[in-house]
């Protein structure tokens, strides 16, 4: 992991510089669970794939990070991984302590100078890092912070038989920032919406009824943050590879069908969520589909 501001792997975007915050490699099993369809024969079929986001015993790599940048004179952060002493039924995500805010810190976002933090979607392993526990109470992490997401995907989540282990994510991470007066519900309609200069939210359903990437601009450059609508490279080349976890796996196929191929062929970075070092990429043709082609950070 990176442990210091000039290790922490980063993308320039125009006038933009990207940084990935480290959290957690996963296990190996975690890439079938997740996207079962990828089974390592047909993953062994994409040799691109190797050796950074497959093994070659064709085993998935998927790394839980987040994103952070500076727009318009705003310290962002995408995304804030799973989390540190969360209780979590997923024995992977259960009781981390990770150096993830030593990593934030280290970068030049120290938690009470984060600005704006955007979550793409309401799941554990994306929103952990919203609230950390001070004296057997869950706290806003980022107390200067404005919290953005759609309200779509608010909206489905209250709305929804909750099990158990959701209910307590959404105890110790979601509605303490609520309770705190720190969350922004945007309407994000289908042509996306610009909630600061530079930074837009784009929807893209499926994943969750209200799941959205984020986009950024700067100088004419442009870089997409899939959170979770591609959780994987190895779905460029297979589209049709869902998530186990996909509330509506045709709309989140047509998503990614539909997003990929407005990528392809273009400049834009592509800047994956769960996207295994190299992490970032531009989209190419290949064969019926599409492979990435990796741009390292700096």
């Amino acid at each position: 992991m990176q442990s210091s501001s000039a290790t922490t792997p980063s993308w320039t975007v125009g006038d933009v510089t990207v940084h990935r915050i480290d959290e957690v490699l996963l296990p190996p099993a975690t890439g079938a669970w997740l996207l079962p369809g990828a089974t390592p024969e047909l993953t062994a079929g994409q040799d691109w794939l190797r050796p950074h986001f497959a093994g070659h015993d064709g085993i998935l790599r998927i790394d839980s990070h987040s994103f952070a940048f500076v727009v318009d004179g705003l310290r962002v952060l995408v995304d804030t991984g799973i989390g540190n002493d969360k209780e979590r039924a997923n024995p992977a995500w259960h009781g981390l302590r990770t150096g993830y805010l030593e990593r934030l810190t280290a970068a030049g976002f120290p938690p009470e100078a984060v600005d704006l933090v955007v979550l793409t979607h309401l799941h554990a392993d994306h929103v952990g890092w919203n609230t950390r526990q001070i004296q057997g109470a869950w706290v806003p992490t980022f107390p200067a912070a404005r919290y953005v997401t759609a309200r779509a995907e608010r909206e489905f989540w209250a709305g929804y038989d909750m099990e158990e282990a959701r209910r307590q994510m959404f105890r110790d991470s979601v509605i303490p920032v609520e309770r705190a007066g720190l969350l922004d519900l945007i309407d994000v309609p289908a042509g996306g919406v610009e909630i600061v200069p530079g930074l837009r939210l784009l929807p893209t359903p499926g994943h969750t009824p209200g799941h959205v990437a984020v986009e950024l601009t700067s100088r004419g450059e442009r870089a997409l943050i899939t959170g979770d609508c591609i959780h994987h490279p190895v779905q460029l080349a297979h589209p049709a590879i869902g998530a186990c976890v996909d509330i509506d796996p045709h709309r989140s196929e047509a998503t990614r069908r539909t997003l990929l191929a407005s990528l392809a062929g273009t400049d834009t970075l592509l800047l994956g969520t769960h996207f295994a070092p190299p992490t970032a990429g531009r989209v190419v043709a290949h064969g019926n589909a599409y492979r990435l082609l990796p741009v390292r950070a700096a």
